[in-house]
């Protein structure tokens, strides 16, 4: 006992280090639930996530990211419009980020395994210079 005594800095910068170590992988079992522009793109191609713009419909016809699937936040729960694999990956935008992160919220409680929010919405896609769409108005 007198040796943790004696040694308590030396016990306190070991746990903290420790604790600094595993920081990272604890936040990453809740996942990381933003990517950026690139990484949403490698989703799509490698792994063929879905593009859900969460936007309402007269922003979407705006403007919106090539091959972006509309499905409004408001009627995210009641749709029939999301993928049925529930495994598959999704990549959530909205204008600027805020509504997809609620978004996320959503359809993980709805099920889906891998749900991912573009982080800085369409303004980050736009800034990246990935294609944009405009609706038949």
């Amino acid at each position: 006992m007198k040796f943790f005594v004696d040694n308590w800095v030396l016990f306190l910068a070991a746990f903290t280090s420790g604790g600094l170590l595993l920081w990272p992988m604890l936040q990453g079992a809740g996942g990381s639930s933003k990517v950026n522009a690139a990484e949403a793109v490698r989703l799509i191609n490698r792994e063929k996530a879905v593009l859900i713009d969460v936007s309402e419909s007269t922003e979407f016809a705006k403007g919106h990211a090539a091959g972006a699937k509309s499905i409004p936040l408001a009627s995210l729960e009641s749709t029939g419009e999301l993928p049925k694999n529930k495994a598959l990956p999704l990549v959530v935008l909205c204008a600027n980020g805020a509504r997809s992160g609620r978004a996320v919220a959503v359809l993980k409680k709805l099920g889906f395994e891998n749900v991912r929010s573009l982080a800085g919405g369409l303004a980050a896609w736009r800034e990246a210079n990935l294609p944009l769409e405009k609706s038949a108005a």
